[in-house]
């Protein structure tokens, strides 16, 4: 009994540096999500102030689509939103974005600024849909395919690299299946 206490302290130790260890080898940027595979919440969102249409799940079937999550008062967002200008204008992927507990005509305003890559915006304004997808921060990017799935979730801003090395590469293998 007295070489078990003896040991504790070491067997503590190698216990909690596994834990570590193991905590070491994983992607801090990914973040597993309970939505991946999953459908799109239902939805049907309004059009944010100073636009005319809304946005829906179901405008999400046919097509691979990227959905964005972003507000005026992200930081964030706004290191994000020259890439997702850049991909709008390239129009390789239809951009949608999520207008996130934004006070009214501050998302018009923003885009109005800063230029619109979004093909539909949909206001949440009570952040409904966000805690249906399991959003925990802005900006976050989901990844759907045609039949309306989220495949994946980018969490923070996309950058150039996550845009050539992940995201793109997952659009074309998911337009191929």
């Amino acid at each position: 009994m007295r070489k078990i206490i003896l040991f504790a302290p070491l067997i503590v130790f190698v216990v909690v540096g596994s834990f570590f260890a193991w905590g070491l080898t994983r992607d801090p940027s990914r973040i597993p999500s309970q939505i991946i595979d999953r459908p799109l919440p239902e939805f049907d969102l309004p059009a944010i102030q100073g636009f005319s249409e809304g946005m829906s799940s179901e405008d999400f079937k046919g097509q691979v689509t990227l959905l964005n999550v972003f507000a005026s008062w992200c930081v964030s967002c706004h290191v994000e939103h020259p890439l997702l200008m850049e991909l709008a204008a390239d129009g390789d992927v239809p951009i949608y974005g999520l207008n996130w507990k934004e006070k009214p005509g501050d998302g018009k305003a923003w885009l109005d600024r800063f230029g619109n890559p979004y093909s539909m915006i949909g206001d949440d304004q009570n952040g409904r849909v966000a805690i249906d997808l399991g959003v925990t921060g802005a900006p976050e990017t989901f990844v759907v395919d045609q039949d309306g799935r989220v495949r994946y979730v980018f969490i923070g801003p996309i950058s150039p690299r996550a845009w050539e090395e992940t995201l793109q590469p997952l659009i074309e293998e998911l337009r191929k299946s």
